[in-house]
């Protein structure tokens, strides 16, 4: 996903470089194997500048995930997904947009939270909150489409907004899991096609013409990325 994050360099140049570097390596390398050295080198700075900014790489990681959570939330809310009229289309369509963004190497468009929360569940508990909350801040941007998707089609069912909205996050992020394995980004967007297909079974819509149209196009646009990279 870091192919498509506007990192920016400002206002503290330095404190930026460190977390946007921060960003990949973590997502690279997991938190524990990150070594504030790796960092410092991949921002071109001293740890000296490390440290004028960060207390230490528990610090680093928190601020990391706040810096991930600005960053993919000016993604998100730019997105062209949000544009559609019906709700339910809204919600497939983010779902075709998490697709299109699997591209380029495993760091580039997994988690950085879904990442991390795997290794300091346990040991680390201020991570793991953080990384708590950047999920499910995310999946609740969706509830609100969810739940007017529901009145909008009828839906009556026994589970809710919320629930609908933590288990797309659960499926993304299974994918994520699964491409690491080494079957990389097929696999990852085998998975998000089951999730749609999922979600127009549960607000019985058929599958159209135009929804496997719009699956095509986000293969191609995936294949036209991968070739770039």
């Amino acid at each position: 996903m870091s192919a498509k994050l506007h990192t920016t360099h400002a206002p503290h140049e330095s404190k930026t470089r460190i977390l946007n570097s921060a960003l990949q390596i973590f997502r690279a390398r997991g938190y524990s194997a990150t070594r504030i050295e790796d960092v410092c080198e991949a921002a071109g700075l001293t740890k000296g500048s490390f440290f004028h900014h960060f207390k230490g790489k528990g610090d680093l990681a928190l601020a990391a995930i706040q810096h991930w959570n600005t960053l993919t939330g000016g993604l998100f809310a730019g997105a062209d997904y949000r544009l559609h009229s019906d709700p339910l289309d809204r919600l497939l369509a983010y779902i075709d947009f998490r697709k299109a963004l699997l591209g380029g190497e495993l760091p580039d468009f997994t988690c950085l939270a879904g990442t991390m929360v795997q290794e300091v569940y346990l040991t680390h508990p201020e991570i793991c909150d953080a990384c708590h909350q950047s999920i499910t801040s995310h999946a609740a941007t969706l509830e609100s489409d969810i739940a007017q998707a529901m009145q909008e089609y009828a839906v009556h069912a026994d589970w809710t907004p919320r629930s609908l909205a933590l288990y797309t996050q659960a499926v993304i992020q299974g994918a994520f899991i699964l491409a690491k394995t080494g079957e990389g980004i097929p696999i990852a967007a085998s998975c998000l096609d089951h999730l749609r297909r999922y979600v127009e079974m549960l607000f019985n819509r058929p599958v159209t013409l135009a929804s496997e149209l719009a699956r095509l196009h986000t293969d191609e646009l995936m294949r036209f990325q991968q070739e770039e990279n």
